[in-house]
């Protein structure tokens, strides 16, 4: 006992005090339950947020997508992304549209090329005259289309508080030829939110902005509101710096889009400058996600943070924003051709846009990727009508010289009953895929689609009059003639999200 006790006051054989090295360990002891305890925390914490996250997420239906869309994989990646201007709900508070119907107040579609490395965003002016297909309503049954209306009407189709994203997609999906591979929406309270979230956003007036150049019904001038210059912006002011028009430039709705580029660069830039990670985006989805809606797709946490991780490779001077090529037509916009579907055609070939491809298959060179060798196609003994389902004329009798061409026999052709088509469909009945498969060879990102009806019909939509198909011998033509770049007019003023956010900010 004596010996136990004086080996416990005594120093041990290394010179280290007994109590002290067990004190020490003790520490260490206490330190690792801590850290531990801190980890299982952060661990808890984290599944509490995401749990969190899913419950706020809305999603809308994906039974109101069109059937006939463009083919899978054209192209990189393309979201579209919505900003709805409904007084529902807490947007009551801050000023959005008249009434509880959703209204889409800005759009814009990301396209992310192939590469993971560039990006363009498309911005669709909301007076834009443009064709509406088919759409679902609330109580399941489908719209006529409609033809020559302004673009933003597809969001309200229904009149629903939460709009139709459903329907905006369809549309943009009908006028681009671009397959929309997801939808978000974001009203003015998820907006707002989000803007404080990340601290403020970096903003710029080219003059004073005054009251009355808010609300120009007013009657008066009113106090000011924002000074001229560089300043950061949260909150309710982020929200009246991106819905000003008047005063500025032309005063247009499409005169503040470049405003509204320019914002929506600076949140990029600020969101970049804080690491893109799960920590830094946790708060800034917590803060949208209970005014979002977006396609089943996206609709977890854990999804949509895949998604914005998947987007952190790309450069801010690698971020374009462009405009859809447009003119006045009176009080509305009216898309100008043939640059906007020269624009669609270069974002199928993943061409950036100073021209070049991004399609992350290029040689490396830098210049677009050789295509694989393909053996002749043979269509002996399968019959095809030939439709025409655009408004290019002689378009389905060019697609019968090169069916006839490959050896198929052309029982006719003729015009779609809708000329709309985006993308080529190829109808079949019960036991002709095979021979539809065949067809298909020669109309790249044709889809298929089995019918009741016997006999194989091709429609050819706007990808073909893009990419006209076979050459001469029957070989496929997988991209036809690349587009050299985005359209000069759409390119010399694409703006970057690393530019200097007082530079280039109206129309007019």
């Amino acid at each position: 006992m004596t010996g136990s006790h004086t080996a416990r006051g005594e120093r041990r054989g290394d010179g280290a005090p007994a109590r002290g090295r067990r004190g020490r360990r003790s520490k260490v002891r206490t330190a690792a339950v801590v850290t531990g305890s801190c980890l299982v925390l952060l661990v808890a914490g984290g599944g509490w947020v995401y749990l969190r996250l899913n419950g706020n997420i809305t999603t809308f239906g994906a039974d109101g997508v069109s059937q006939d869309r463009p083919a899978v994989g054209a192209g990189g990646s393309n979201v579209l992304v919505i900003g709805s201007d409904s007084r529902s709900g807490g947007n009551r508070e801050l000023g959005g549209g008249e009434g509880d119907v959703g209204r889409s107040d800005t759009a814009f579609l990301l396209h992310v090329y192939g590469d993971g490395k560039h990006a363009v965003a498309v911005s669709f002016p909301r007076d834009t005259l443009v064709d509406v297909p088919p759409c679902k309503l609330p109580d399941g049954s489908w719209t006529r289309p409609r033809t020559d209306v302004m673009f933003n009407t597809a969001f309200t189709v229904g009149l629903s508080a939460k709009g139709n994203p459903a329907c905006t997609q369809n549309t943009v999906e009908k006028l681009t030829g671009l397959r929309v591979d997801h939808t978000v929406v974001v009203d003015f309270e998820g907006f707002s939110k989000m803007t404080s979230a990340v601290g403020g956003i970096s903003v710029c007036l080219p003059k004073d902005v005054y009251e009355g150049d808010l609300n120009p019904h007013r009657g008066s001038r009113g106090s000011l509101v924002f000074p001229k210059g560089l300043q950061t912006v949260s909150g309710q002011k982020a929200l009246d710096y991106v819905r000003l028009r008047h005063g500025i430039g032309d005063g247009s709705d499409i005169g503040r889009i470049k405003r509204q580029q320019a914002f929506v660069s600076s949140l990029i830039k600020k969101v970049k400058s804080a690491g893109v990670n799960p920590a830094t985006l946790l708060p800034l989805a917590n803060a949208a996600t209970e005014s979002l809606t977006v396609d089943p797709g996206l609709g977890t946490a854990d999804k949509l943070i895949s998604f914005a991780m998947s987007l952190k490779d790309i450069d801010l001077h690698n971020t374009k924003f462009v405009t859809l090529p447009w003119r006045y037509q009176g009080e509305r916009v009216a898309i100008r051709q043939p640059e906007a579907d020269a624009l669609w055609a270069a974002l199928r070939a993943d061409r950036t846009v100073d021209g070049k491809d991004a399609s992350g298959s290029a040689s490396h060179g830098g210049g677009a990727a050789s295509p694989r060798p393909a053996a002749p196609v043979s269509g002996a003994g399968i019959h095809v009508a030939v439709y025409n389902g655009t408004t290019v004329p002689g378009l389905a009798a060019h697609a019968a010289d090169g069916l006839r061409t490959a050896g198929f026999t052309v029982t006719g052709t003729a015009t779609a009953s809708t000329q709309d088509h985006a993308t080529t469909v190829i109808a079949y009945g019960p036991g002709q895929e095979a021979q539809a498969r065949t067809a298909a060879r020669l109309f790249p990102g044709a889809q298929l689609r089995p019918t009741a009806a016997p006999g194989v019909e091709v429609t050819v939509g706007r990808s073909y009059a893009d990419h006209p198909g076979a050459g001469a011998d029957g070989t496929p033509a997988p991209s036809g003639d690349v587009p050299s770049a985005v359209p000069p007019d759409a390119a010399d003023k694409a703006r970057s999200a690393d530019d200097n956010p007082c530079s280039d900010l109206s129309y007019g």
